[in-house]
């Protein structure tokens, strides 16, 4: 029977009962000895008072009220029993009712939870009072869950990268990323891009690099050499005999250098102006120029039609990869370090951010609230082929064992209300019929 119970999901048997479901037993076995002997009683009293009534005229009411009593125990004793079995076993129509409707009280419990239980409303108005972010926030404040949480996390990057290498879903991304990106003017968004490098003249830091390459030109000995042998050629012989490539470039260098060291200290230098015109004037074309909007077009369309960009982008992809892989493997991993670490502080900043916590609370709600209206009839069959498969006799035991002692009280106050009815039944005749 306990298999059947576990595999049904059915209400346990005689020989799995809990010491809860034992105690209600030995309380309702009792209640039902007490009511039986309150009959047994009752038919007692009602035998000896019409015995002795004739001695004793005042017994005619105790035998009244006695038999009224047992008249009343006796069919409420019926009303109870035939809620749960046949009375004495006898086939009498209407009775062992909930046996016989086991099919329907199962259908009804399965509505009668759906529509009172888990209704929109009703649903949406207990999800609220429930602080689903603190509760993500405590759980992510504890640095052993937020470990925990990022050795799962961690395990399962290497099988996900791999997944989306094997379905196509990087080939995919590609080709979402190459259209959007066909779909970008480069022209104006590179002048945006030099626009917001030149704020404060801080194109003027790469002017000062390029004074300082150019000192450097000026102070190499190989470069000095080459800009000789380029002068010598074009002066004439005699200048060259009298060695005048040497004169001019020393006065070059000279001059050169000098200017260049006036540039480097003076901010306000002519050539900076000059630079900087230069530079907004090569913004505004990028901006506003058709022509360096083709050429800037042209470029990023080569750029991307290029095969080793592809052949970069895959072996990037599975550079990550193993590294990722690798590192999921390693006992001092470095992204479940880092990662342990974020979902700490991400429990921390949601601790202290209401605002946060209420737009997550909200979205919460809305999605359980969803997830349990789309599932509620779903939860309602469930119920009703749960309680259809139980064994009747299981069922009955279990309803009985809940409600039962309740029940036997019906018995009590049948007892009563039928005695008190009968005794003022036969008073009433006694004055008025004077029997």
């Amino acid at each position: 029977m306990a298999a059947t119970d576990e595999r049904h999901g059915a209400a346990p048997g005689p020989a799995a009962m809990t010491p809860e479901d034992a105690a209600k037993q030995a309380s309702l076995d009792r209640v039902k000895a007490v009511a039986t002997g309150a009959l047994v009683a009752c038919i007692a009293v009602y035998a000896v008072a019409t015995i002795f009534k004739g001695d004793y005229p005042v017994l005619a009411f105790v035998a009244a009220f006695a038999e009224a009593a047992a008249i009343g125990g006796i069919a409420d004793w019926y009303a109870v029993v035939a809620l749960f079995r046949r009375p004495l076993g006898l086939p009498i129509p209407h009775t062992a009712i909930i046996p016989a409707n086991q099919a329907r009280i199962a259908d009804n419990l399965g509505r009668f939870i759906e529509v009172n239980f888990l209704a929109a409303g009703p649903v949406r108005e207990k999800l609220r009072e429930v602080d689903f972010a603190a509760l993500v926030a405590d759980w992510l404040s504890e640095p052993r869950r937020a470990a925990g949480l990022s050795g799962f996390v961690v395990r399962l990057v290497p099988q996900a990268l791999k997944a989306i290498g094997d379905s196509g879903l990087r080939d995919f991304a590609g080709q979402r990323f190459a259209e959007q990106m066909d779909k970008v003017k480069i022209a104006p968004l590179a002048a945006d891009l030099l626009s917001s490098f030149t704020h404060d003249r801080r194109h003027q830091r790469l002017f000062d690099e390029l004074i300082r390459t150019l000192g450097k030109l000026l102070n190499d000995e190989q470069a000095l050499a080459m800009m000789r042998d380029r002068i010598r050629d074009e002066l004439p012989s005699l200048a060259r005999f009298f060695r005048a490539d040497a004169y001019l470039l020393k006065r070059i260098v000279s001059s050169a250098g000098s200017l260049l060291e006036e540039v480097r200290a003076d901010p306000d230098h002519p050539l900076r102006a000059e630079f900087d015109g230069f530079v907004a004037g090569f913004i505004d074309k990028l901006r506003a120029s058709p022509d360096y909007a083709e050429r800037a077009e042209t470029l990023k369309r080569d750029f991307l039609a290029r095969p080793e960009l592809a052949t970069m982008i895959a072996n990037m992809w599975e550079s990550v990869g193993a590294f990722v892989e690798q590192d999921a493997r390693s006992p001092d991993s470095a992204i479940r370090t880092h990662l342990a670490g974020l979902f700490v502080d991400i429990g921390r900043q949601l601790a202290e951010d209401p605002r946060v916590r209420a737009d997550m609370n909200q979205g919460f709600v809305v999605a359980l609230a969803a997830f349990v209206e789309r599932q509620k009839s779903g939860v309602s069959a469930f119920i009703a082929d749960q309680v259809k498969s139980w064994d009747l006799g299981q069922l009955t035991r279990l309803i009985e064992l809940n409600v039962g002692r309740d029940l036997q009280y019906i018995r009590f106050n049948g007892m009563i209300i039928g005695g008190i009815a009968g005794l003022l039944l036969h008073t009433g005749s006694v004055l008025i019929l004077g029997e």
